[in-house]
């Protein structure tokens, strides 16, 4: 078990949200509507504003941070303007933190569920058709194919799975 912290990023951050979000990109291409060009041409004060957003009524952007303090993932997770169930969207697990022995994607995932449980039933996610690691981390976790798909905005020959997990309310205390 790879020993994290999980916590929403703050303005402050913004240095090192950058850095993660370059490396997801480049880690792994397909799993993001932005390409690696098209990051490194925001201006810093569009990572300042992203940072800043890190926590709000809407959206939650949260990062697991090792006590070395190595960024080694993020998730967010937000609520469209439709109102209907939270989206999460730009996973991503440093390739040396992942699966099911480290532990983070399970945090990082708790602290989103957290967040999005009062906010609507269940928990939206797209994941590209070419991304089998990704489709299967998700359906270890409870997510199950919707049965809805669209083209991938970067690439239209491939398709962005829907999926969905239930929220349940948390256990009461015994």
């Amino acid at each position: 078990m790879l020993r994290v912290t999980v916590r929403p990023i703050v303005e402050d951050d913004w240095r090192e949200a950058r850095a993660l979000r370059l490396e997801m990109l480049a880690d792994t291409p397909l799993a993001y509507l932005e390409t690696l060009e098209q990051a490194e041409a925001h201006p810093d004060e569009f990572w300042r504003d992203r940072a800043r957003k890190g926590l709000t009524d809407t959206s939650i952007t949260v990062v697991a941070i090792t006590e070395q303090g190595r960024w080694v993932g993020s998730m967010t997770a937000l609520v469209l303007g439709d109102g209907g169930d939270p989206w999460l969207v730009a996973v991503y697990v440093a390739p040396h933190a992942r699966g099911a022995d480290a532990g983070v994607t399970d945090a990082l995932l708790a602290r989103i569920e957290e967040w999005a449980r009062p906010r609507g039933s269940g928990l939206l996610l797209e994941v590209n058709e070419e991304n089998p690691r990704a489709i299967a981390a998700y359906r270890k976790r409870g997510f199950v194919e919707t049965g809805r798909s669209r083209p991938y905005p970067l690439d239209p020959r491939t398709r962005e799975l829907e999926m969905r997990k239930p929220l349940t309310p948390p256990q009461a205390e015994q």
